[in-house]
């Protein structure tokens, strides 16, 4: 062994040889600690970056519901599984209203075109009737079952909600006068609304047809089913602006375009599941574009697809890492903002199909997206309890 040098010097270099060796120890390498291992650690403890402005944290509870008002631009109505409903304002963090009242979780809100009224949608069977200062108006009582979405008409302030007890329901939210019920559906209605000229209502159902009814007289004008539409139950739909056609999706991973006063079926898109992949993904939303001839639609087969309505072709496929819950056109432009059950929402340029933007704070699906009415904020809801607001001026 060399001299190690003077006592206490520190910094000497020492060596070792063989006859120095006492004891050799057999070490197992699966105990040793991994550097990998300890870099995996470090990947799980970064948070993502939260590109929220806003965060509503009042529930507590998974959301489901929210609406953005149509006149008052920080005004945001949230709902979820916590059996309340808030008011709350973008930029005002001490200024909120408590919609307490329904007896199941909130599954659906809706302002009125003028603003002046909320109205709650329950698993409770219930549909509520507020003013924008969180007072309720009116508790509209009738359906059998809960409450899968709320619809004002386009002039006025009746109120549309469709069950799961296979009917349809409609009031005046001024005097809570029941005004109408449309039966005829064999399972829960899932989707529907009034058309833009307020003079047809349009419905979907579990039960896989599409029927569309005369407001005043609850008549069943038109009912779409069997080949070649829908074989499974309808999940979403959205009218045109001209209330000339209706595009719906379903559990089926297909996507058809009714025209609305004949009850024709005119297109239809099929799933772009492949058959190795097994059963179709269900298509979770669909939307006619407001100043383009395009329809899209979103779904479990984590696409976004583009149609172009004028030679019934795709335009483009956009795809996300998981699927797509909802969807939302920010105002009459180009782009959309898309949901995901990974908790990112994405911009979209739907002229050519480029993710411009993806929106990151939510930790879990994202459950429904509103966009405020000066068309600068995006608000989005999550099952991770949290409301959140993105600024969205760039995107006009």
């Amino acid at each position: 062994m060399s001299n190690p040098g003077p006592e206490g010097d520190e910094h000497g270099e020492v060596f070792i040889d063989e006859s120095d060796i006492v004891h050799e120890v057999d070490v197992d390498e699966e105990d040793l600690p991994d550097a990998a291992d300890d870099d995996e650690d470090d990947t799980e403890n970064i948070e993502e970056p939260d590109d929220s402005i806003h965060i509503f944290t009042g529930h507590t509870g998974e959301l489901y519901a929210v609406a953005c008002s149509p006149t008052d631009p920080t005004l945001v109505a949230t709902g979820g599984g916590d059996e309340r409903g808030f008011l709350w304002k973008i930029g005002h963090a001490d200024w909120a209203s408590d919609l307490r009242g329904h007896n199941d979780s909130v599954s659906s809100l809706a302002f009125s075109s003028d603003g002046q009224l909320l109205a709650s949608g329950g698993f409770d069977g219930l549909v509520k009737i507020w003013d924008t200062s969180g007072n309720l108006k009116l508790t509209l009582e009738g359906p059998g079952r809960g409450i899968e979405w709320v619809r004002w008409h386009p002039k006025g302030h009746l109120i549309l909600a469709g069950s799961e007890d296979c009917t349809i329901w409609m009031w005046n939210a001024d005097s809570g006068h029941c005004l109408n019920v449309f039966s005829g559906h064999g399972a829960s209605v899932t989707c529907g609304d009034f058309t833009p000229d307020g003079k047809t209502i349009c419905t979907g159902s579990e039960d896989a047809t599409l029927r569309i009814w005369n407001p005043r007289s609850g008549e069943s004008i038109h009912v779409v089913r069997g080949h070649p539409y829908h074989i499974e139950g309808l999940t979403c739909l959205s009218i045109s602006s001209d209330s000339t056609f209706a595009v719906t999706g379903s559990k089926d991973g297909s996507v058809h375009i009714v025209n609305i006063t004949a009850g024709k079926v005119v297109s239809s898109w099929a799933s772009q599941t492949s058959p190795t992949e097994g059963d179709p993904k269900s298509i979770e939303c669909v939307s006619f574009a407001p100043n383009f001839p395009w329809v899209v639609s979103g779904g479990m087969d984590r696409n976004l697809t583009i149609w172009d309505l004028q030679n019934s072709s795709q335009r483009f496929i956009c795809n996300h890492e998981e699927g797509v819950t909802c969807l939302a056109w920010l105002g009459a432009s180009k782009f959309l903002a898309t949901g995901c059950c990974d908790g990112r929402i994405c911009i979209w340029n739907c002229l050519s199909g480029e993710c411009v933007e993806t929106f990151k704070g939510h930790e879990h699906a994202i459950q429904s997206l509103s966009v405020s009415s000066n068309l600068e904020f995006l608000v989005s809801v999550s099952m991770d309890g949290t409301a959140r607001v993105f600024e969205i001026r760039d995107f006009h």
